[in-house]
């Protein structure tokens, strides 16, 4: 393929529809069909980390909202871990077995602490980072979410 993106956007929302369409993307973009730049000819780029983006949000979770996938460098975590520093956002690390497993852990907290008011989301920009099993210490599956707070 002689072409790759930085990052491809949808539109979607949290029903079993809008989760369906997450997941066709994360397939199409882990079997090559659509070529994000932090994979080459099926093995990761060292140094490149995909991440979703959730942003232009129509009200809240429960609304529509564009989930981006994007290539970033370690840069990127740097950055977000200041602004966590700095008050901006709040950090969620969940881990399990699996991607799904630890992904499922993380916005179930995040609904909950939003639902009993512990928590209050600016709905701006939001981040999520997973990472396989493999290739962690613990040999765990974990979830990373910055969410823009008020």
């Amino acid at each position: 393929m002689g072409y790759s993106f930085k990052s491809v956007t949808i539109r979607t929302d949290n029903s079993e529809s809008g989760m369906a369409k997450i997941n066709e993307l994360w397939a199409d973009i882990l079997c090559g069909k659509v070529p994000l730049d932090f994979v080459e000819n099926g093995i990761p780029v060292k140094g490149l980390s995909p991440i979703s983006a959730y942003s232009d949000y129509e009200n809240n979770e429960k609304g529509k909202y564009n989930l981006s996938v994007m290539t970033v460098t370690a840069d990127f975590f740097t950055e977000m871990e200041k602004s966590v520093a700095q008050g901006k956002y709040i950090k969620i690390d969940e881990n399990g077995e699996s991607i799904t497993e630890c992904a499922n852990k993380a916005w179930t907290k995040v609904w909950n602490l939003t639902a009993s008011g512990e928590l209050e989301r600016a709905f701006t920009v939001d981040y999520e980072s997973t990472v396989p099993a493999e290739y962690t210490k613990d040999g765990k599956a974990h979830c990373y979410l910055y969410l823009a707070v008020k």
